[in-house]
């Protein structure tokens, strides 16, 4: 029998309460003014029109990513896997609103944190005096929410590392800990004029770096942390649950993918068409380097090996779609998909880590091939605000600025997961029974399931 549990309840029912007593009443709404320090902005139309679209398509990809994962697990485990991602769009969001956004986009506190009092409960974000700095042509709102579904897709990401063997309790608690002591500091340090890495010169479009870096040694420290599935220790072959699934959810996350990195260009111009552009061609690369590799392998050519290669490219042309040429995310998108292919046939091949869907070598491997990329071939031809064009161009300053970035992010993101991951089994045990396992999760953790026997 289940035990009652008040105190999640009594936690929503407070943030309620307080959204009654602290509305955030805006007191005047403008349109146009100037920046502190005199530039003007104007709010435009078109631009707004585009990045309400582009937000929607980033929502879609958690979805999308329900139904990716979803299809890959075991029959007995899709329904539990499914509603990590959703879920995360319920509680993300919300944790956003009351201070998430501050903690990610406030006033810097030493380019590290924002101060979290900032935009706490959305205060001076509708009625704002001036838009976000760097997207000067949209309401700050639109760019809270838009940021927000990078927030919401990023813990999602995670739960396929640990898939088949997580106490939905404990992920709850988990990815609410992620989000605001690792993404929300990440997204500061990498998008906000003042955080460090910004500051620094170190460039991520749309996240290759705050998302799927992130994303990726977090997925590998949970990994590690909730060792083997029962059933990878009996070497039990359990197939995917549903192919098509996997299918639906690639489309819709490449379909979604579009909002991530064109509608990273916050307006609707020339950068977002390229950024639209070099993400399609990155995933068609990459999808077909992973099945023709495989292939070459003498495997035979899979819709899960597309699928997964497809993604790969997606991820590692996320943090240089605006940075680079259309050509260019052709090599890119082939470049990564061989690469994470290698890497997950080695640990599969290992067996020493059960990363039940391979999120490090999809996730971690393929965003650290995109800063790469990005350092080699970012450009100022594409991109005025490049300033030290990569490597290709004979320049060596970007290029070394983001390797050194690929090793701060790398070893905060891992341990600091990895310390969350110890605190919340402290408090919640993250593992399920070897009982509740064996049933599987979608009867132990949610007494559902996908079809009756």
């Amino acid at each position: 029998m289940n035990q009652k549990s008040y105190l999640p309840l009594i936690i929503l029912l407070v943030v309620s309460f307080a959204a009654v007593f602290l509305p955030a009443v805006p007191t005047e709404i403008l349109t146009k003014g100037t920046f502190p320090d005199g530039k003007p902005w104007e709010i435009s139309a078109g631009d707004t029109a585009w990045m309400l679209t582009a937000t929607a398509f980033v929502l879609l990809m958690t979805p999308g990513l329900a139904y990716f994962y979803g299809g890959m697990v075991n029959m007995r485990n899709v329904i539990s896997t499914m509603l990590q991602s959703f879920v995360s769009m319920g509680v993300i969001s919300v944790l956003w609103i009351v201070v998430g956004f501050s903690l990610a986009f406030g006033d810097s506190i030493g380019g590290f944190i924002g101060d979290p009092t900032t935009f706490f409960m959305f205060r001076n974000v509708l009625d704002a005096k001036a838009p976000w700095s760097l997207a000067p042509t949209i309401p700050l709102a639109l760019f809270a929410f838009f940021q927000l579904k990078f927030a919401i897709i990023t813990p999602a990401l995670i739960t396929g590392s640990f898939a088949e063997r997580v106490n939905f309790k404990g992920y709850v608690l988990f990815i609410v800990l992620f989000s605001l002591i690792v993404y929300s500091p990440l997204a500061h340090w990498t998008w906000h004029p003042e955080g460090f890495l910004f500051k620094l010169g170190v460039l991520d479009f749309a996240g290759g770096t705050v998302v799927h870096m992130s994303a990726g040694w977090a997925a590998l420290a949970a990994a590690i942390f909730l060792k083997k599935r029962k059933s990878m220790v009996e070497n039990e072959v359990h197939p995917p649950a549903n192919i098509p699934f996997v299918l639906l959810g690639t489309g819709l996350l490449w379909f979604g993918w579009f909002g991530f990195n064109a509608g990273s260009a916050v307006g609707a111009g020339t950068l977002a068409v390229s950024a639209f552009a070099t993400t399609n061609i990155a995933a068609a690369a990459a999808g077909l380097s992973w099945v023709l590799f495989d292939v070459a392998k003498g495997k035979k050519l899979s819709a899960l090996g597309f699928c997964i290669g497809a993604v790969v490219g997606l991820v590692a042309i996320t943090p240089a779609a605006g940075f680079v040429t259309i050509p260019t995310s052709i090599f890119i998108g082939t470049a990564a998909g061989i690469i994470s292919n290698i890497i997950a046939h080695w640990k599969a091949k290992s067996g020493k880590i059960d990363d039940t869907l391979d999120v490090f070598p999809c996730h971690g491997v393929g965003g650290m091939v995109g800063m790469v990329m990005t350092g080699i071939f970012a450009t100022s031809a594409v991109n005025s605000a490049v300033v030290e064009n990569g490597l290709a161009f004979g320049e060596t300053a970007l290029f070394l600025k983001h390797m050194l970035a690929l090793v701060i992010v790398s070893v905060f993101a891992f341990v600091v997961s990895y310390i969350l991951l110890v605190v919340t089994n402290a408090i919640v045990p993250l593992r399920v029974s070897e009982e509740e396992e064996r049933l599987g999760l979608d009867v132990s953790q949610h007494d559902e399931v996908l079809m009756e026997a």
